[in-house]
């Protein structure tokens, strides 16, 4: 009878190594890395240039339903090239870390497509039934134009899938928190297009736990437990 001994556990990686894994690199994660330069690019745009030209730029890049019937592809693509609001605000800084860690568990490509699962789902889910209530009589046609463009819903998705590969305590915590603050934009009822867009998108990235899952053992080697 033979026997062999116990294999050591892994070495811990230093403090250093665990922080930078939280950063964009261009080897590491090179989707989000190229994602986060062009962001900054538009942002610095949008705070020093031509006022009248950054507006028509942002209004030819909404994905209002005027846009996306006349162009869906080209408006779907440039919305997501722009940071709505203060570019070092809590969207953008949420953009940067989650996507950091998503990327690194699941990969550039399968990152980009569920970000683009949340931006193209939610704006379509939420832009088409005004649309057809124009259509109907229910809106005025005025409807059909408004500014709408940025990095939530697509943010949300991923905020989503990532939330399936955390424990039962950080997945519960994290949901919960979106959520709350979800809520909270639904009653203030200022943008109701893009509130109910939010939670729309946060739904698309859970409904990717399989897949993300699926790819994270496959990227990393080792099965995640069920939870």
């Amino acid at each position: 009878m033979t026997s062999t001994a116990a294999p050591a556990p892994p070495v811990g990686l230093p403090v250093w190594r665990r922080a930078l894994q939280l950063l964009p690199t261009p080897t590491g994660t090179p989707f989000t890395f190229c994602y986060v330069l062009v962001l900054i690019a538009t942002s610095l745009f949008v705070q020093h240039g031509d006022p009248d030209t950054v507006s028509t730029l942002l209004r030819s890049s909404s994905t209002d339903v005027a846009h996306l019937m006349d162009r869906p592809l080209l408006v779907l693509g440039a919305s997501a090239l722009w940071v709505a609001g203060d570019p070092l605000g809590p969207y953008a800084i949420a953009f940067f870390f989650t996507l950091t860690a998503l990327e690194r568990r699941i990969g550039g490509w399968r990152t980009a497509g569920v970000f683009l699962a949340g931006h193209v789902g939610a704006t379509l889910a939420t832009e088409i039934p005004v649309g057809v209530s124009v259509v109907a009589g229910h809106l005025p046609a005025t409807s059909l134009h408004r500014l709408d463009y940025g990095i939530s819903f697509g943010l949300m998705a991923s905020i989503g899938a990532l939330a399936g590969l955390f424990g039962p305590l950080l997945r519960a915590t994290l949901l919960g928190f979106v959520s709350l603050m979800l809520l909270q934009d639904l009653l203030a009822f200022a943008d109701p297009l893009t509130n109910w867009g939010h939670p729309l998108a946060l739904l698309a990235g859970i409904a990717c736990w399989p897949a993300v899952r699926r790819w994270a053992r496959w990227r990393n080697g080792f099965a995640l437990r069920d939870r």
